[in-house]
C-alpha cells in the first residue's frame, strides 16, 4: 500500500513554516532578556575595586582586613560612627528601600547617638559635585550602605555592608541585622 502526498496551492494566504517560529520565538526570547538585563543595570556596581566589603553572617567569607581595619580594631574605643547610604540621582525601588531602611534602623535604635554626635546618618547622592569628596574617601562605586568608624587614636575604618541587600524582603530581619552590625561596632569590635 502506497500512502498518497497531497500539496494544495497557496491560495495567497501568508503562511509561516515551521522554520520560521522557532526563528520569531528566539527574537522574542532574546528581546525579554535584554529588557531584564537593562532593567538592573542601574543597581549593579563594580565591587572589584571595593576591597572593603564586609560582611557579618556567619560562614560568610570573610575578606582580609586592610592594614587601616587592624589599627582601629587594636586600638580601642569608638569616638564616631557614620552610616552612609550612597546612591545616585535615579533610584531604583531597593536602592531607596535600603536607604530607607537603615535610616529606619538608625532613628528607631539609636536616637541617643545621633542626638550626640557619636552617630552620623546620611543619603548621599554620589552624582553631585559636593558630594565628591565623601564619595573618593568611601571608594563608593554605585548604590551603596557604607559603615565608617572613627576610634579614639583618630584611626580611620570604612566598610561596605552588602548583606543588606539579601535582606529587603524581610523589614524586620533588615532592621535587625543592621541594629546588631551598629551595636558591635559601638562596642569598638570590628570583626
Amino acid at each position: 500500500m502506497q500512502k498518497r502526498i497531497t500539496v494544495e496551492k497557496d491560495t495567497g494566504r501568508n503562511t509561516i513554516s515551521l522554520g520560521q517560529k522557532k526563528n520569531n520565538f528566539g527574537k522574542w526570547v532574546i528581546a525579554i532578556a535584554l529588557i531584564i538585563a537593562v532593567a538592573f543595570s542601574g543597581c549593579v556596581e563594580d565591587t572589584s575595586t571595593s576591597p572593603n566589603t564586609a560582611d557579618n553572617n556567619a560562614g560568610a567569607i570573610h575578606e582580609p582586613l586592610l592594614e587601616e581595619q587592624r589599627e582601629t580594631q587594636e586600638s580601642g574605643s569608638i569616638e564616631k560612627i557614620e552610616v552612609y547610604h550612597f546612591h545616585g540621582t535615579h533610584q531604583c525601588y531597593s536602592c531607596i528601600t535600603v536607604g530607607d531602611y537603615a535610616e529606619e534602623t538608625i532613628n528607631t535604635y539609636f536616637a541617643d547617638e545621633v542626638a550626640s554626635g557619636k552617630i552620623v546618618f546620611g543619603h548621599i547622592n554620589g552624582e553631585l559635585p559636593e558630594n565628591q569628596e565623601l564619595v573618593k574617601k568611601y571608594g563608593v562605586t554605585g548604590s551603596s550602605l557604607w559603615i565608617g568608624v572613627y576610634d579614639s587614636g583618630g584611626k580611620f575604618s570604612k566598610e561596605q555592608n552588602t548583606n543588606v541587600w539579601y535582606k529587603l524582603g524581610d523589614k524586620q530581619e533588615y532592621l535587625a541585622y543592621l541594629k546588631e552590625v551598629i551595636e558591635t561596632k559601638l562596642s569598638g569590635e570590628m570583626s
